[in-house]
């Protein structure tokens, strides 16, 4: 457990200005929804991922490296490797038995029998949005436990988008239509305090030394 006191000197190092945004993004950020990337095989995708997360307030992203491991382009996340809980997997089984025991449905990002279109989506339901391969796209072991299929309506002669911009385009839809709902999708008041201290000891310098000091003072 977080000690909140803690957490208030840590945040007297930063900028009002800082704290103000940490107190209006965490606001608006979620664990009601969260995403997983299968051997994503361009490092930059995964990092757009990241950053699209970041952006649509997506707290958690989870990524399975059972045969690409890759670090997160910083360049290309912008800095959101800062604010989103990253979770890496040897294989999507475990991926997955760790989401279903936390109360999440497996989402299978792409066309299927069984489909649902993005504006059918129902966001009442704590889902995690899985996306596969740029070539060959989810595994059979996604595909086989998947608990629904989501597709992006489409019209053109293309019938497949970069996952980045997949991501982005379901991340924006679902995120806007919870905010809508009913459902209690903020995080809880302790989720907020542990990322307020994550964030701190992120953002401010010489935060070993400044713990020292805290410590010894108490």
């Amino acid at each position: 457990m977080i000690d909140e006191k803690l957490v208030a000197y840590l945040e007297s190092y930063l900028t009002e200005h800082r704290q103000e945004r940490f107190e209006q993004v965490l606001a608006l950020r979620t664990k009601h929804f969260t995403v997983a990337t299968e051997d994503v095989y361009q490092l930059h995708n995964t990092s757009a991922v990241m950053r699209s997360c970041d952006v649509f307030g997506i707290q958690e992203l989870h990524v399975i490296e059972e045969v690409n491991v890759k670090r997160i382009d910083r360049e290309i996340a912008m800095g959101a490797q800062k604010w989103v809980d990253l979770h890496r997997y040897h294989s999507a089984k475990n991926c997955m038995d760790s989401l279903k025991k936390q109360g999440y449905q497996i989402v299978a990002t792409t066309p299927h029998t069984n489909d649902c279109l993005l504006h059918d989506f129902d966001v009442t339901k704590k889902s995690c949005f899985f996306f596969g391969r740029e070539t060959e796209g989810l595994s059979n072991e996604v595909i086989d436990n998947a608990d629904c299929f989501l597709k992006i309506p489409m019209v053109g002669f293309t019938e497949s988008l970069n996952i980045s911009v997949s991501a982005a385009i379901i991340l924006q839809y679902v995120t806007t239509k919870l905010k809508q709902s009913d459902v209690k999708w903020q995080l809880s008041e302790s989720e907020i305090l542990n990322k307020r201290y994550d964030w701190c000891t992120k953002t401010i310098k010489s935060i070993d030394q400044i713990l020292e000091h805290y410590k010894n003072q108490t």
